[in-house]
């Protein structure tokens, strides 16, 4: 797992818009909440997802970006973000790669068959790209204002 203070490992995905986004690119400009989860077909995911959306304003005050992060889909990923007016970068990982660096992959059984998904987990990273704040297994109501509060402490 990872901790306060260690470097926050690289990677690159594709966002919503088939956009390549690399964590590399916010080094030195802005704060960046990574969170994880499941799916974007489940409703706690779709919760958060809008608690988050609803509160970016507000993290942008404080040179915060927020990049949402599943196993799902380019595709997917649009839908729910056009379906439900979601403002957040959504990311996807479908070769579990980034869950894998952030070791948020776990198992579950999903209709009697064995599956990887991500845990739900966020991490704050500074602008000089440590991890500052790992939290696992996070509940979706409220985490978004909880982050924020965490945030604000920088």
């Amino acid at each position: 797992m990872l901790q306060p203070g260690q470097v926050a490992p690289n990677f690159s995905c594709i966002d919503a818009d088939m956009e390549l986004i690399k964590l590399a690119d916010y080094k030195g400009h802005a704060n960046v909440v990574l969170y994880f989860y499941k799916r974007d077909s489940a409703p706690s995911c779709l919760q958060e997802n809008i608690e988050f959306s609803d509160l970016a304003g507000e993290f942008a005050l404080h040179d915060t970006v927020l990049l949402g992060i599943s196993r799902d889909d380019c595709h997917s990923h649009a839908a729910l973000r056009d379906q439900h007016g979601i403002g957040t970068r959504l990311l996807a990982d479908k070769d579990a790669v980034v869950c894998q660096k952030y070791h948020v992959l776990h198992d579950r059984i999903v209709d009697g068959v064995n599956r990887k998904s991500a845990l739900r987990s966020t991490f704050i990273i500074d602008k000089q790209g440590t991890v500052r704040h790992a939290l696992y297994e996070v509940a979706s109501k409220g985490h978004a204002q909880q982050v924020l509060g965490l945030i604000k402490q920088l």
